[in-house]
């Protein structure tokens, strides 16, 4: 059996200058909570949005795990305003495996977005945006996303160790069932430091400094006997505008 480390958990107190410092941050389910301003059953109760997620249709590696929604925001102080759907667009850079492509999620539902937890996450990472780099609209791409073990091994990062070329990454568990691995790793774009934990709290948090940090997550596989699957919310959040504008 391999080990697990638990998270190096940041102090909501703390996470202005953990985020400073060491280019990521940590924060338990309380924390986060209280970090956006809502309450756990509210979070809670935006898991189930995670249930029936159609198929990503654009693995080159041929897999079947992974299930995803996308939506696109602009954040300005408190107002979140969500944009006509686009593609999602990574230059090969960042992404080698599906960078360079105009990529089509299904949209994320009504529901889920009109939900007051949804909007207080929302301004709650661009909150952190603006301490880090002033404060200005940002503009926040959502995927939700489910790796599953259909195929015997899921791949939350099938593109590997990378960055987003974005200013800030959010991952949240969502739900982890019945699956072992999925490990997170962090390492410093420009150094040797990194740390390597695993998320296993629903609604944990990762906080990325992503021009100073590179991230993955581990492959997932199934526990004996069981079916499994990793349920996570990634935002990414940027400034001046989406990535690709220019381009698509």
């Amino acid at each position: 059996m391999s080990n697990t480390f638990s998270p190096p958990w940041t102090p909501l107190e703390r996470l202005a200058s953990q985020l400073s410092e060491r280019g990521f941050a940590v924060l338990g389910p309380a924390d986060v909570c209280r970090w956006a301003g809502t309450d756990a059953e509210s979070l809670r109760a935006l898991a189930a949005d995670w249930t029936g997620l159609p198929p990503d249709e654009y693995l080159k590696d041929g897999g079947r795990y992974r299930q995803r929604r996308h939506a696109c925001f602009v954040v300005d102080g408190d107002t979140v305003h969500q944009t006509p759907p686009r593609p999602h667009w990574q230059p090969v850079q960042y992404n080698a495996l599906h960078g360079g492509m105009q990529r089509w999620f299904a949209p994320m539902l009504e529901h889920t977005v009109a939900q007051p937890a949804w909007q207080a996450l929302m301004r709650a990472m661009a909150g952190v945006a603006s301490e880090l780099r002033g404060r200005q609209p940002w503009f926040l791409e959502a995927h939700q996303f489910r790796i599953d073990t259909t195929d015997g091994i899921g791949r939350p990062t099938p593109e590997g160790a990378h960055r987003d070329g974005v200013d800030l990454v959010a991952v949240f568990l969502v739900a982890r069932e019945g699956i072992k691995g999925g490990e997170t790793r962090v390492f410093e774009a420009d150094g040797p430091a990194g740390q390597r934990f695993t998320l296993d709290e629903p609604w944990s948090l990762l906080l990325l400094d992503d021009p100073r940090m590179i991230h993955e997550s581990t492959p997932i596989q199934p526990l004996e006997g069981q079916g499994g699957h990793r349920d996570t919310l990634v935002l990414t959040c940027r400034a001046g505008g989406f990535q690709g504008d220019g381009v698509l």
